[in-house]
């Protein structure tokens, strides 16, 4: 599996930090997933969030859509690599 700096993922601090922003719990936001067509479980959240699991591109869009996270949010985390 590919990492960078031990990583799976750089959007799992945002993801979490929208999340919990939200009041959100990891379980609502795995429903609302499974709502769009995504089966995911509460695990697959805590793994993004540990930055332990690696996301597909429909997973990511989904999840930003659900918290409102702006890509632009994305891509200056990408930019400080």
């Amino acid at each position: 599996m590919r990492k960078y700096n031990k990583k799976s993922n750089i959007s799992g601090s945002i993801i979490k930090e929208a999340r919990i922003s939200k009041n959100m719990s990891r379980e609502e936001l795995s429903n609302k997933l499974q709502l769009m067509g995504i089966n995911v479980e509460r695990t697959f959240i805590y793994k993004v969030e540990s930055e332990n699991k690696i996301l597909k591109d429909f997973e990511l869009i989904a999840i930003c859509k659900i918290l409102e996270i702006d890509y632009k949010k994305l891509e200056n985390e990408l930019e400080e690599i």
